[in-house]
């Protein structure tokens, strides 16, 4: 049963999430726990992701951070998909597609899930290049961001510096963060560091936890939407599409310098709770069902090369 549940545990986390969901919201005599369940996945899910990170990011020294080629191509395909569909809103502006499209939009200007660098260790990849790539890739959207979304989806007192500021603020805390409490404690804690990083697995089942609660809110938003079904399948089919052509690229450029797992995971693993919040603050709520959608499609992905690795050996 152990051997089961490990081999299997972002699937069992996915599925635990939905079942969860379904059995709390059906017992009536939890009705008044809901609003402090709100509260308490709000609170729990920062502080899983900042255990997690702070656990990976033991390994990683400040030395190890170094910019690879594959960062910058990286780079310039999200900012030139962003810029591109950016554009085209302009153009479109009374489609009855423009959600549809908004949604694709956020999934591809999206930054890198903090969560990544956990994944790619559990896929012998190096957690230092993919952590490089995440802080680089969000700094590049807070600049570009709140450049072009005032032009993709007009808003009144949507101006640069006050979008910056709620970016940064939003994606920063829970990157930076850990990165320099970890390398506090490498310096003047080494033992207790030596001691944490021999639970190297650790923060994957961190992951698993957040993922399951992740998994549940996405089901609650799911099952609250007043969105039209044609819509909520158009978001569900365009966010699956840009998932496969996100670690399609990601992996075929990560190949071509010797890292296609980091490649993979940089472009196709994202900061889902960025695209809900970006959504619901910037384009239409509705969009926000983006990153729901893909939080399932990516994990499902990492599922299956957790998979095939498995299989491989």
């Amino acid at each position: 049963m152990m051997a089961f549940a490990k081999n299997w545990t972002l699937p069992l986390a996915i599925l635990t999430g939905i079942v969860a969901y379904f059995v709390y919201v059906n017992i009536p005599w939890l009705d008044s726990t809901h609003e402090f369940a709100n509260k308490a996945v709000a609170f729990i899910q920062p502080a899983l992701i900042f255990a997690m990170l702070f656990l990976t990011f033991l390994s990683i020294g400040p030395h190890d951070l170094h910019l690879r080629r594959w960062h910058l191509w990286h780079t310039l395909i999200q900012v030139t998909l962003f810029v591109a569909i950016a554009l085209l809103l302009t153009w479109i502006a009374d489609s009855p597609w423009r959600i549809i499209i908004e949604s694709a939009m956020l999934c591809l200007l999206c930054p890198t899930a903090t969560a990544a660098a956990v994944v790619t260790r559990k896929l012998d990849g190096n957690p230092a290049d993919i952590t490089t790539y995440t802080i680089i890739i969000n700094i590049a959207i807070a600049v570009t961001a709140p450049a072009l979304l005032p032009i993709a989806h007009p808003h009144e007192g949507l101006t640069f510096l006050p979008t910056f500021v709620m970016i940064i603020s939003k994606v920063f805390p829970l990157l930076i963060c850990p990165l320099v409490v970890s390398w506090a404690v490498r310096r003047w804690l080494p033992g207790l560091a030596e001691a944490l990083r021999r639970y190297r697995d650790l923060p994957f089942y961190l992951w698993a936890v957040s993922l399951s609660l992740a998994i549940a809110v996405t089901v609650k938003a799911i099952m609250h939407s007043d969105v039209p079904v044609i819509y909520e399948l158009g978001i569900g089919v365009v966010t699956l599409l840009c998932c496969l052509l996100q670690f399609f690229l990601g992996k075929r450029i990560g190949a071509m310098y010797g890292e296609h797992i980091e490649g993979g995971q940089a472009l196709g693993q994202k900061n889902t709770v960025f695209i809900i919040w970006l959504g619901y603050s910037f384009l239409s709520p509705v969009t926000a069902l983006a990153g729901g959608f893909y939080s399932v499609w990516h994990n499902i992905f990492n599922s299956y090369q957790l998979y095939k690795k498995r299989i491989n050996k």
